[in-house]
């Protein structure tokens, strides 16, 4: 759902989706493809289908909606053609053309039979071309057979007539009679076939030839040089030019069955050379003549397609929207007198006065007596969610809808999300180095998104595109977090002025054993670079990490608890205010909310003591003295206080709740049968909120309800552990990608360095590019993005957020780009 931008629209409000209604709309007959087509346009109703007990052939547009789906059938052929052609359809129409559907659809139909038309005579032109192509090369190839086996029989003729004149004796002529005369008595007439046949089945056509004539057969085959089209399949293939010589009819007609199952092309042969010679001279000049023909075709054929290639997308766009009223007229029932469409649909009340002019507008451009209706319905139907997006929040609510769509106006979880997403993800992405990488990565996106969006990307690309400004966020918070650990790529640098420590002497011997001495005030933001490389580095670092995780995690959850206080006041919901918002508030705070502020404490007095043993303690021996590990007056008591507190909140969420929603039921439904109608939003916020606890039916199963709380309140007590331990995967991340780091630019990166050669390092370079973008930027950004994506929904989210709805997908030709036929 795009943004409403303009005077017309309230302020967009994610917090809550816009407040729904349900409208009815009387629509006369002869105004009604207008009034849709207006309302396609404006796009802020949701029809519903009131034929949904009618199968698609029963309804009143069905002719009308096949006739679309013909004519779509038409644009996607002209499309492929297009395609085949080589060029796609303009992006932008020549200019505007007011033809009426019924035109548009004989246009169309015209232009196909033309289309084909054109096809079927340029195929059977390039058939014929591709024959005489072949025809050509096997009157060539057979042709210098039959001269070279004549050269080389006059040859051999020669050789025996100077033989015979040099070996003559007296029998010689006798004999020589002899022979003579029974060669002439022997002597067969040999026929023969030419032609072609595909190089990979030659083998097998030579040996099914000898089998089926038992070996009377004579065959030469050659290779053609380059591969040939084939006249049937079009297709280019290696083909080899044969000549068969047989004797008699019978090998004759086996010979031709044989030619017909290998797919061999047959063509007539003369033996005269002087017929072959003309025949080549014939046959070219019909190839050229027919190359000419063709190649008229093919530019006709192309100036058609490039004509409907500049009204294409018009026409297209035309087509689906015709098709898309149809199918929303079929929704539409039909009054009693059917002289009217009868509609139903839900709209955002922000938009009840641009439906009313758009009704106006449609019945007075259609010249209609009579106007359309709109008036809105009293419902105890549960409305779709909708929120006003742009091109910024919409990948956020992405994120949130993935998990569930919200409930009619409860609490939306994105706005928060805008913020705390890419924060979480920052704090396991901490080195500014790579959120810089991020960034310039992100901004090429933003930069080129108007060339972007209109273009057809891949499908990593495109959700990547489409998550441009979320990585921004991540990019940017992960330069911030960078900037508060002091890591750049690993490397610690002096941005807010110089270290607060130094080595004991000029020579730093001892900085690793013994340590430094603090010489100046605190380091003004971040970590202090002197803490990299030392050797409580990672000690400093575990602890402050764990910690801030705790804490991070703990605030995080008492947001989602207090927003369910929003939940429940807004639904007029006290019951959820005393029996779900404050014992769980109690009971988070009297025991983690508890440990946050020991670790606030400890940091701030810089104690030493031992927050494990506190909390263990405060729990298996409450009443045993502290000793060191106190850090403020009055713990004991305080510690106590809260464990009570905490133990008296779990049959504090368990046992009223159930017991009140019977009482209200029992209370709702007797005597109470008749009752005056109630507002829209009243009706609207009551059936939300009797939907969420499902006691609303006639039927109150109290054991399904109780069993119900139980099994909350039971999720809820081992989710507070669980869930605080979960926020410590922030550490582990980060303290993974910040050791990954260091390892690289060590391990890699100094390391070549060290070799003093240029070669080495030019390699080390490499190494450490490819490693920091496809296991650090790529790798490690999906790993902190999915646990961050899962802080979200089941630590967060599950405090508050139902998500039961369903989405409002409003009627809009806006949206018919992205649907597909």
């Amino acid at each position: 759902m795009g943004d409403r931008g303009g005077g017309c629209c309230p302020p967009m409000d994610l917090f809550r989706s816009e407040a729904m209604q349900l409208v009815q709309l009387i629509i006369p007959m002869e105004s009604a493809h207008l009034t849709v087509s207006y309302l396609g346009d404006l796009g802020l109703i949701q029809f519903k289908d009131l034929n949904s007990d009618k199968s698609p052939f029963q309804r009143t547009y069905a002719a009308q909606i096949k006739r679309c789906g013909e004519m779509a059938r038409k644009l996607r052929f002209f499309k492929e053609q297009m395609l085949k052609a080589g060029f796609s359809p303009s992006a932008k129409s020549l200019g505007e053309t007011n033809n009426g559907f019924d035109d548009l659809e004989v246009k169309l139909g015209e232009l196909e039979a033309e289309l084909v038309e054109m096809n079927a005579n340029g195929d059977k032109l390039q058939r014929g071309y591709t024959e005489l192509l072949e025809y050509k090369l096997v009157l060539q190839k057979a042709g210098e057979f039959f001269t070279s086996a004549q050269r080389s029989a006059t040859a051999q003729q020669r050789e025996m007539e100077s033989q015979q004149m040099g070996d003559e004796t007296l029998e010689t002529p006798l004999l020589r009679e002899q022979e003579t005369a029974t060669d002439l008595s022997k002597q067969v007439k040999l026929g023969f076939i030419t032609g072609l046949v595909p190089r990979e089945k030659s083998m097998a056509f030579e040996r099914i030839l000898f089998r089926a004539t038992r070996g009377n057969v004579f065959l030469k085959q050659v290779p053609a040089e380059e591969p040939i089209t084939d006249p049937v399949s079009g297709e280019k293939m290696e083909k080899n030019v044969f000549v068969v010589f047989y004797s008699g009819e019978r090998a004759k007609n086996k010979i031709l069955k044989i030619c017909e199952a290998f797919g061999a092309n047959r063509y007539p042969f003369a033996e005269d050379l002087g017929k072959q010679a003309l025949m080549i001279t014939e046959v070219s000049g019909r190839i050229s003549e027919l190359k000419t023909t063709i190649d008229a075709g093919l530019l006709q054929r192309d100036n058609l397609l490039r004509n409907i290639g500049d009204q294409f997308e018009q026409w297209n766009l035309k087509v689906k929207k015709e098709k898309s009223i149809y199918h929303t007229l079929n929704m539409l029932s039909l009054d009693v007198t059917k002289k009217c469409l009868v509609a139903e649909g839900w709209s955002p009340v922000f938009a009840t006065k641009q439906i009313q002019e758009a009704l106006q507008r449609a019945a007075f451009d259609s010249n209609s007596q009579v106007g359309a209706i709109f008036q809105v319905l009293h419902t105890r139907e549960s409305p779709p969610t909708y929120f006003r997006t742009n091109k910024f929040t919409s990948a956020f609510q992405e994120i949130v809808d993935a998990y569930g769509v919200a409930k009619y106006q409860e609490a939306n979880p994105g706005v928060y999300t805008i913020v705390t997403f890419p924060f979480l993800f920052a704090v396991m992405f901490g080195d500014w180095g790579h959120g810089i990488c991020l960034l310039l990565a992100t901004l090429y996106f933003i930069v080129r998104e108007k060339k972007l969006s209109s273009q057809k990307l891949g499908d990593i690309t495109e959700m990547t595109f489409g998550g441009r400004y979320v990585i921004m966020m991540m990019s940017l918070f992960s330069i911030y977090t960078g900037l508060v650990y002091n890591e750049f790529f690993s490397v610690p640098f002096e941005l807010f002025g110089r270290s607060a420590y130094a080595c004991r002497d000029l020579s730093c011997r001892d900085a690793t054993t013994v340590g430094l001495i603090k010489v100046r005030d605190t380091y003004p933001f971040g970590v202090d670079p002197a803490w990299h490389g030392s050797r409580s580095e990672l000690p400093f670092l575990n602890s402050l990490k764990m910690k801030m995780s705790i804490l991070l995690g703990v605030a995080q959850m008492n947001l989602g608890i207090i927003l369910s206080y929003f939940n429940a006041i807004f639904f007029r919901n006290s019951l959820n205010v005393w029996f779900q918002f404050i014992p769980q508030m109690i009971f988070l705070n009297s025991l983690f909310g508890y440990l946050s502020f020991l670790i606030i404490v400890k940091w701030s007095t810089g104690s030493q003591a031992d927050l494990y043993h506190i909390l263990i303690y405060m729990f298996l021996s409450p009443t045993d003295e502290l000793g060191e590990n106190q850090l403020f007056p009055g713990q004991k008591i305080t510690q106590q206080v809260l464990l009570l507190l905490a133990l008296v909140s779990v049959p504090w969420m368990l046992l009223p709740k159930p017991f009140l929603l019977k009482r209200q039921h029992e209370n709702r439904h007797q005597g109470q049968s008749y009752a005056p109608l109630e507002s829209t939003d009243e009706t609207l916020l009551s059936v939300a909120n009797h939907d969420s606890h499902g006691h609303d039916h006639e039927e109150f199963e109290f054991s399904e309800v109780f069993v119900h709380q139980l099994i909350h309140t039971i999720e809820f007590v081992l989710g507070a552990v669980s869930n605080t331990a979960s926020y410590l995967r922030l550490w582990a991340l980060s303290l993974a990608h910040s050791e990954l780091s260091v390892v690289f630019y060590e391990k890699v990166l100094l390391l070549a360095w060290g070799y003093n050669n240029i070669i080495i390092l030019i390699v080390g370079i490499i190494v450490f590019i490819f490693a920091t973008v496809g296991v650090l930027l790529i790798m490690e950004t999906l790993s902190a993005f999915l646990h961050a994506l899962r802080l979200h929904w089941v630590e967060f989210q599950n405090k508050f957020y139902e998500g039961d709805g369903y989405k409002f997908y409003p009627f809009s030709f806006a949206l018919l780009d992205d649907e597909d036929d």
